[in-house]
């Protein structure tokens, strides 16, 4: 699909107000055409009949009346214009917030968040104009010349030809000057893509750039985008004027045409005043439209250049999705199998105790990093489940394979016995908790942060997941409690309170199963062990606890324990089983300091 056939597509929706903004123009022009009508019988009745001024009243009043109708017409179908495109700028930006969540982190993770950032907002943003104000000015500028039209003809019939024979020249020289405008626009919106990505990735390396003394020339790189971008812009704007003062000339000589051959016309007695006076004054309004179209061909050619990224982000495939499930209450102990619903809205169904096995599962990456071959585990429900191994050994890998966020190529992955291909993914990721090392905490009030994970839960809930989480000693500390707002990645709070509020965050959530990349590992001992022991609370309540261990210390009060090593499952079982062998896991421990 063409991105402007696309652009059509997406202004379905909203096609009633733009007819409406439509019909309020119309009606605008008729009003204009009837405002003509009186103010040349007017003037031909006072300058050649010698009407007298109290004759003429009721003609001036009705003149009078219909400014304030068309001042009320305009501005309704500005309205109109307005509402379409705020409509399809939360519409388009809506779908592709959902296609980029649902790509999933993974996807995310290879893509320069700078961007996105920067076609998800200014870019999304850029195609109100052409909803609200270039697709009226379009439909405009096909009704109101009909209106004229049909208004002069019966006037002047040379006067109605004339403007057949001309108008055509406004669009054949605006498609002429079109393709230079979207060279233009397409080049400028790329270079605004890199600047938004660059500004992006040195904000976030700042602290770095400065530590290193590379703030200047992080400065000097922004300010040569920013001098492309101008460049760009002005070379956008440059072709605008030019179509622009293309069109202007070709309308006026137009006007000038009508001018003439009217003036002749009078001279040579062919045409009375009245007549001639309501063509002159039509005449600018019959090319105003097109004019009007043609200052606005350089927002749609910025909308084009965005529409190529929106499809091309659109286009890519989504991981399978069968929809919202629904289990019966009778049967508890398997997940349900992809395509059974239920209605929209209902609450995902969740069940008591989750076991998970891998069986002969091999993974690896395009580049070949973070490759497992041949994994065979369980994670039983109920225990503290440890991954250990080395860097690289390929636990963060493993991790996402039981999230859901990447498939294996062979092997499978069983939830309760059931393969996960054949469930479905938004249930399974109703039963997750995830746990990261450092949680990703938004600036916002604390009670929004613990809400984003389950909206729906009462007052009651928030306090009992903070009571179980320690976190609210750290709550009657703030100055403001719940409503006291914390920055960007928990700014404002101690590493051990960040984590104890994503700790929270995930007993707010209440899934069976709970996920963790090491969450003590920036931690005091102090604060480690006391969300130590809420995990085990956790698992003891018949939770399924997978973690990652990097203190040894930790992996000691895990229940089963599975040890990686470039990709492989070395060891496997219970802690005090595996210390006594020869092995990984007896060095890691010797490693690390722990008897």
């Amino acid at each position: 699909m063409r991105p402007t056939d696309w652009l059509k597509q997406r202004a379905i929706p909203v096609r009633g107000l733009i007819a409406r903004s439509m019909v309020a123009s119309a009606l605008s022009a008729m009003a204009l055409c009837v405002q003509a009508w009186l103010l040349s019988q007017g003037l031909y009745a006072a300058i050649f009949l010698h009407h007298t001024a109290r004759s003429l009243l009721p003609c001036a009043a009705a003149f009078a009346a219909l400014i304030p109708a068309r001042f009320a017409l305009g501005l309704l179908s500005r309205h109109y214009g307005f509402c379409a495109g705020r409509q399809q700028v939360g519409a388009v930006r809506a779908s592709l917030l959902a296609h980029v969540q649902a790509l999933g982190p993974s996807w995310l993770a290879g893509e320069s968040s700078g961007v996105w950032v920067t076609r998800l907002i200014d870019g999304v943003e850029a195609l109100e104009g052409y909803y609200a104000r270039y697709l009226p000015q379009k439909a405009a500028a096909s009704l109101l010349p009909l209106v004229i039209l049909v208004a002069v003809l019966p006037s002047d019939w040379v006067a109605g030809v004339t403007f057949i024979l001309t108008a055509p020249l406004v669009p054949v020289f605006m498609i002429l000057l079109g393709h230079a405008a979207e060279r233009a626009s397409q080049r400028r919106w790329t270079v605004l893509t890199r600047l938004g990505a660059q500004f992006s990735d040195l904000l976030q390396g700042l602290v770095t750039l400065r530590l290193f003394g590379a703030e200047a020339r992080a400065s000097r790189l922004l300010e040569t985008g920013s001098e492309n971008y101008r460049r760009g812009t002005m070379s956008v704007l440059k072709v605008a004027f030019l179509s622009s003062l293309v069109l202007e000339f070709f309308a006026t000589v137009s006007i000038a045409m009508v001018a003439v051959l009217v003036g002749f016309r009078l001279l040579w007695g062919e045409q009375i005043f009245s007549h001639g006076m309501f063509v002159l004054l039509l005449a600018p309004e019959f090319y105003l439209p097109l004019r009007g179209l043609g200052a606005l061909r350089h927002v749609k050619m910025d909308a084009v250049a965005i529409a190529n990224d929106a499809q091309a982000l659109l286009d890519l495939p989504i991981p399978r999705i069968a929809g919202i499930i629904q289990i019966a209450q009778t049967d508890q102990a398997k997940p349900p199998a992809q395509g059974t619903h239920t209605t929209p809205g209902a609450k995902m169904a969740r069940i008591a105790q989750i076991t998970l096995a891998l069986r002969h599962l091999n993974f690896a990456y395009d580049d070949g990093r973070g490759a497992l071959h041949d994994i065979t585990a369980d994670f039983q429900a109920g225990c503290i489940n440890a991954l250990l191994g080395p860097s690289g050994a390929g636990k963060s890998t493993l991790l996402q394979l039981l999230l859901g966020l990447q498939r294996p190529q062979t092997g499978a992955f069983e939830v309760n016995g059931v393969a996960y291909d054949h469930l479905d993914s938004a249930w399974w990721h109703s039963q997750i908790s995830w746990l990261a090392q450092r949680p990703r905490l938004f600036s916002a009030t604390l009670r929004d942060n613990m809400l984003m994970a389950a909206p729906w839960s009462d007052e009651a809930a928030l306090q009992r997941a903070a009571q179980q989480a320690g976190l609210d000693a750290v709550i009657a500390r703030l100055p403001k409690g719940w409503h006291t707002v914390i920055g960007e990645n928990g700014f404002g709070l101690s590493g051990g309170e960040a984590q104890r509020v994503a700790l929270a965050r995930a007993l707010l959530r209440d899934t069976p199963v709970l996920i963790l990349d090491e969450p003590t590992q920036q931690l005091d001992d102090t604060s480690a062990e006391i969300i130590g022991g809420v995990i085990r609370d956790m698992a003891h309540k018949g939770r399924t606890v997978i973690q990652v261990a990097h203190r040894m210390a930790l992996a000691q009060h895990a229940d089963h324990v599975v040890v990686l090593e470039d990709g492989h499952v070395v060891q496997s079982g219970p802690p005090a089983i595996l210390k006594d062998l020869s092995g990984l896991y007896a060095g890691l421990m010797a490693a690390d300091g722990v008897a």
